[in-house]
């Protein structure tokens, strides 16, 4: 694992900038330059290199992403798997563009990779661009377009299976929530889908508390804070974010309010972002692998370049539990 002082070396800033960047420091006056250049040398020291025997392609391919680069900052998911996409390309001396949704303009490439979340309209404009078309991280297979995803199901599985071992039964979820560019439409969190089929299948729905939030650590903050003040009386004592950023905010708002984690209130994160390792304590999390989902971006693109498909086509890619200091350890089966 890197430390403060190595991503402060490769930023060019001091390890106390870095530490306060990687806690989200509400009082920190530092550009968006800054925190771009601490963030993205973390995802660089802790970034694992999967290396493949592919013939390097000569190819052209464009990248559109739907987050600009404030907004990639409140959650740096999307960063991790740009970089991915950056990486593998530079490997493959593959020639890169990338593009806004505001940017397009009939540019001449061979594909078109769409990072992050649009709708139906978006979607076929963009296949009318170029037909040779991959959505990462968005499922856009009921739209009949490629789609590489990750398994919700075998994700959240993972989650209420740990905190069940710990004993818990009344489990909490905060789940994202954000919406398509244009037409501003409420994107369902699929977390929150398979969280509620799972819970009904073990009879423990009704005892669940479901709030949301924007994909932030503001947000995570801000709902966590507002339902503590209410007093529950019987609240859960595990929570389940639906990603990193919303589990640091939330993490922050619990011990603003007095208790302990996970001693009183376990929580567990989505995507194992590189800050995961860095707040304090450490966030027990989802791992997505976004480095080498971004590099299977790229190897996918090609594929879908090179070789006519008659269907559209959909790969979904596992996850695993990463076990840090957010949550008790399970109780051994006797």
């Amino acid at each position: 694992m890197a430390t403060i002082k190595d991503i402060a070396n490769l930023a060019g800033v001091s390890p106390a900038t870095v530490s306060r960047v990687l806690n989200y420091d509400s009082d920190l006056s530092v550009g968006i330059e800054t925190k771009q250049k601490v963030f993205e040398a973390a995802e660089e020291l802790n970034y694992t290199k999967h290396k493949k025997s592919i013939k390097k392609a000569k190819a052209k391919i464009m990248l559109v992403q739907w987050y600009d680069e404030a907004e990639e900052l409140e959650d740096i998911y999307y960063l991790s798997i740009r970089l991915g996409i950056e990486k593998k390309a530079e490997e493959l001396e593959i020639d890169l563009i990338k593009r806004s949704l505001d940017e397009l303009d009939g540019e001449q490439v061979d594909g078109i990779l769409a990072l992050g979340k649009f709708d139906q309209e978006q979607a076929d404009y963009l296949f009318e661009l170029n037909s040779n078309l991959l959505f990462v991280d968005f499922d856009a297979l009921s739209l009949g377009y490629n789609s590489l995803v990750i398994d919700f199901d075998q994700s959240v599985s993972s989650v209420l299976n740990y905190f069940m071992q710990q004993g818990h039964q009344r489990i909490g979820i905060i789940a994202g929530e954000e919406y398509t560019l244009k037409s501003h439409e409420l994107l369902e969190d699929k977390r929150l889908v398979c969280f509620k089929e799972q819970l009904g299948q073990r009879n423990l729905l009704t005892k669940a508390t479901i709030l949301t939030s924007p994909f932030t650590v503001t947000g995570g903050y801000q709902i966590m804070k507002e339902y503590l003040a209410e007093q529950p009386k019987e609240f859960p004592k595990a929570f389940f974010a639906a990603s990193d950023a919303i589990a640091i905010g939330a993490l922050k708002a619990i011990q603003e309010a007095g208790y302990r984690v996970p001693e009183d209130i376990s929580i567990i994160g989505f995507n194992d972002i590189s800050v995961a390792k860095y707040v304090s304590p450490p966030l027990t999390t989802v791992k997505v692998h976004t480095e080498w989902l971004g590099e299977l971006a790229v190897e996918t693109i090609l594929s879908i370049i090179h070789e006519t498909a008659p269907v559209a086509r959909k790969i979904m890619i596992a996850t695993e539990l990463i076990e840090r200091a957010s949550t008790n350890e399970p109780t051994p089966k006797s």
